[in-house]
């Protein structure tokens, strides 16, 4: 899928106080054990389209690589909104959580991981050079860069400090 570049200088303008970064992936640990990675790697599709059909349920957007250790970034609107999703019988994540519990965990065939951020936005910054809308842009708003935004500190607001 070919997005559109966006040529020169873009920024993210988030419309809130905070975001949360959501980073979660697993590992091949025993890539000859493909059927087991792919057990648990399938689950992930199936979540970001129940996500993308559910607005209310606070995710705001994503990016994905995939190699032996996978990475999802996304943002989410709250730590709560993602916590809700993580416990929500109806969605598609506790009851693939609860079988890699049961089956894989302790194996070392396939590690899995998260980390969670909750992130002022005054403590964010964020370019893009000749790019697709991307990562927080894409998740929240893309805006070419202005005057006053040039540079990474006066993107974060914080041009009258000295750098420690």
């Amino acid at each position: 899928m070919t997005r559109t570049v966006f040529p020169g200088r873009y920024t993210a303008a988030p419309e809130r106080e905070t975001i949360t970064v959501f980073l979660i992936g697993m590992r091949a640990n025993r890539w000859w054990r493909l059927p087991r990675v792919q057990r648990v790697a399938k689950q992930m599709p199936r979540m970001l389209r129940h996500l993308a059909t559910h607005p209310e349920s606070g995710m705001l957007g994503f990016e994905s690589w995939v190699g032996r250790t996978t990475i999802l970034l996304s943002y989410w609107e709250s730590p709560e909104h993602l916590q809700r999703f993580a416990a929500d019988r109806e969605a598609p994540h506790l009851e693939p959580w609860r079988e890699f519990m049961r089956t894989a965990l302790g194996t070392g065939h396939v590690g899995v991981w998260h980390e969670t951020y909750e992130v002022p936005v005054a403590d964010a910054e964020a370019v893009y050079a000749d790019m697709p809308a991307f990562g927080l842009a894409k998740a929240t708003a893309h805006v070419p860069v202005g005057p006053g935004q040039n540079t990474a500190r006066q993107r974060l607001g914080r041009a009258g400090h000295r750098a420690a």
